[in-house]
């Protein structure tokens, strides 16, 4: 009897011995899957935040793009004062966007606000978790204002292309810095920042409307209020003007082309492998398209094989997709592409008729592609119905309506108070030498000994 209340006591006790190995065993394993599950999250995160970082340093080149392409299509006396722009331009982007632009782009609308103007306060304090996952699962503060800011200081570049040869440099300094730090980035909150217009259903994905439109409204107004170049216009008459370094503008296109990997491949703001992917290629099958459209529209209408025509058609496909590259397939991406860069042709073609003076094509490539793509959204793709394109349609009119208001008001200012326009001598004789003392090359180009009257 003894022995056997021993024997089942000695299985009780082995019993409980496997049962608290197997426990053990069981959150072992379940502390090393946590450990695991850690560690992955973490490596995940690191993976989003240096592709965001890398997206950052593509959108940066974007500016070396830009000053080729500006510096390509105008006049060789102008050089150094385009280069002077398009270098001083991000670096007054990036200062006013740490100081204000962040904090009013993305001002953390409060329950129940109109979500139209919202100010989250100067600077750029450190928040509590902002180097890690606890301020965003994706990347840190730091990166996020950085890639950010590069997108800030682009809209400003777009106006420096359409103004170029007759805007004093001064006059062009303080627009850019009202425009980058308050214009840009109210517009943006209505969307980015959880605003108004992203309660409506707006939809602009790396933005066609609220960086590109944004810049090119602004452009339109500085060209009205300037008014054309000296000898551009002359009794009835368009005569061109023609670029001097066509070479450097075909470099510039290829960088900008570049860039926009970065531009909207950043804009998935992750490193989804599937999402990005899809957002390279439908980005870069529009460029592709775009150039066909030009080439093919510009041939039909001018019987040659315009090259500044291809190259802005270019940069009208890569403005086109940008507000849905990542609701397109292929076929939908090559449509908005070709369609972009045929309308680049028609854009350039009516604003000259309407003697608006444009010397680099921006607002054929930024404002009427980027409203294009913006209504693109509605049309073509995943997102594409009735609702959704009237959505699109009201942020494109308001969009443009502020933007080019305020751009307006702050050019006619600058106009009444400073001035905005360089005398007929400053501008038939160069910007360089009267605005900079220095030329950029040792001897001007053959094609500009004649001085316009």
């Amino acid at each position: 009897m003894e022995k056997a209340v021993l024997e089942v006591l000695s299985s009780a006790i082995n019993l409980a011995v496997m049962a608290a190995e197997a426990t053990t065993e069981v959150a072992t394993a379940a502390a090393t899957a946590a450990t695991a599950q850690d560690v992955g999250a973490d490596a995940m995160f690191t993976v989003n935040n240096v592709w965001m970082m890398v997206a950052t340093g593509l959108v940066f080149i974007m500016h070396l793009g830009f000053a080729g392409v500006e510096t390509g299509l105008t006049r060789s006396k102008n050089t150094v004062n385009i280069l002077f722009k398009n270098t001083i331009t991000p670096a007054i982007g990036l200062l006013t966007y740490a100081l204000v632009g962040f904090n009013l782009m993305y001002p953390g609308f409060a329950e129940g606000d109109a979500g139209i103007f919202g100010f989250a306060g100067f600077g750029l304090p450190f928040p509590e978790g902002g180097g890690t996952a606890a301020y965003n699962p994706g990347y840190t503060y730091w990166t996020d204002f950085l890639f950010q800011g590069m997108f800030a200081a682009t809209a400003a570049t777009i106006v420096s292309g359409a103004v170029a040869e007759r805007i004093k440099l001064e006059a062009y300094i303080v627009f850019t810095l009202i425009y980058v730090s308050l214009v840009y980035p109210i517009v943006g909150s209505w969307k980015w920042g959880t605003g108004w217009l992203d309660s409506l259903g707006f939809y602009d994905f790396a933005g066609s409307t609220l960086v590109h439109s944004v810049g090119g409204w602004g452009a339109l107004a500085g060209v009205l209020i300037l008014g054309a170049r000296v000898g551009k216009y002359v009794d009835g008459k368009i005569n061109p003007i023609p670029g001097h370094n066509m070479p450097l503008a075909v470099i510039g296109v290829f960088l900008l082309w570049l860039g926009w990997f970065g531009f909207n491949g950043g804009s998935v703001l992750s490193a989804d492998p599937e999402l990005v992917s899809l957002v390279l290629v439908t980005t870069s099958l529009a460029a592709a398209a775009g150039a066909i459209g030009a080439m093919l529209v510009s041939f039909i209408i001018f019987k040659k094989h315009d090259l500044s025509m291809t190259l802005n058609g270019i940069l009208g496909g890569l403005v086109g997709i940008t507000a849905g590259a990542d609701q397109m397939g292929v076929l939908d991406a090559v449509l908005i592409g070709v369609i972009s860069g045929g309308l680049v042709v028609v854009a350039v073609i009516f604003f000259d008729r309407a003697k608006i003076d444009d010397p680099v094509g921006a607002l054929s490539v930024h404002l009427v592609c980027g409203i294009f793509g913006t209504l693109a959204v509605g049309i073509f793709g995943a997102m594409a119905g009735w609702n959704q394109f009237i959505s699109q349609l009201i942020g494109v009119a308001a969009a443009g309506a502020f933007s080019f208001v305020s751009a307006y008001v702050i050019f006619f200012v600058l106009s009444k108070t400073m001035g905005i326009r360089v005398s007929k001598q400053e501008e038939t004789e160069g910007l360089d030498v009267f605005e900079h003392g220095m030329s950029a090359y040792t001897t001007p180009m053959a094609s500009e000994v004649q001085v316009y009257q």
